[in-house]
């Protein structure tokens, strides 16, 4: 089976990478990995302008939940700015979530959120940005402590953590996607690779993440009050703000 880093970089970056080769001067040198993926014996595919959330569930195949849970994390797991992109797909994966601890073989996701569309370019720019990371990792990651991915119990309980994780991911506060999003990234790798080493070092971070959330809405409710939630929200902005 080829590496996850591989099937993205094959299925969205091929295309730049063909116009770069085109783009390019007949004696300029050509990278051996844009080289590769003009020489691939497949017809040309003219994708749309928008990402669907059909077209990656179609992608993922049988390997559903890993894969979807790299994918759908890697945006907010980057430590750069993704507006738009942590409530939506924090609300899918916490529906995969739950799925997958309750022991579902295959997710549901509604139709409307099928349909809904994403720009091209710009998850092309998030996964340009992760696929390097993914890779360190994926030199690592290999078959061990399965159970852990495998059995009713071990997907349990990480459906358990990555759920509370996808909530912590929908908040509509600072520093509470970054690193949930970190740990659902390396679980979801975990899951692909069938890693269960892999997958507990994910919920460890899961975790670190869970704390900061608790932490931040401890603040909110017992220090500034529920009737100042937006006022405690821009105060924590200026406290990052003025600290780094």
């Amino acid at each position: 089976m080829a590496k996850l880093s591989v099937e993205l970089q094959r299925y969205f970056l091929s295309d730049m990478a063909n116009d770069t080769m085109s783009a390019a001067p007949a004696d300029s040198p050509v990278d051996a990995s844009v080289e590769s993926f003009s020489s691939q014996d497949r017809a040309p595919v003219v994708k749309a302008a928008e990402v669907t959330l059909n077209e990656i569930l179609e992608l993922a195949g049988e390997r559903t939940f890993g894969f979807l849970f790299v994918l759908l994390s890697i945006p907010s797991a980057l430590p750069v700015p993704a507006p738009g992109y942590s409530t939506p797909f924090g609300l899918v994966m916490l529906l995969l979530s739950v799925q997958l601890m309750i022991g579902k073989d295959q997710p549901w996701v509604p139709e409307k959120w099928r349909k809904r569309g994403f720009e091209r370019e710009q998850v092309q720019t998030f996964l340009q940005k992760g696929l390097p990371w993914l890779q360190r990792i994926e030199k690592v990651s290999r078959p061990r402590l399965t159970p852990i991915c495998t059995s009713r119990v071990g997907q349990a309980i990480v459906g358990l953590v990555l759920t509370l994780a996808s909530m912590s991911m929908i908040l509509p506060l600072p520093l509470t996607n970054t690193v949930p999003a970190m740990g659902i990234f390396v679980v979801g790798l975990g899951l692909f690779d069938d890693d269960g080493l892999l997958s507990l070092a994910g919920v460890a971070i899961c975790s670190l993440g869970l704390a900061i959330t608790s932490s931040l809405l401890y603040l909110i409710i017992f220090v500034f009050g529920l009737s100042n939630i937006s006022g405690a929200e821009d105060a924590v902005k200026d406290w990052i703000k003025n600290r780094f």
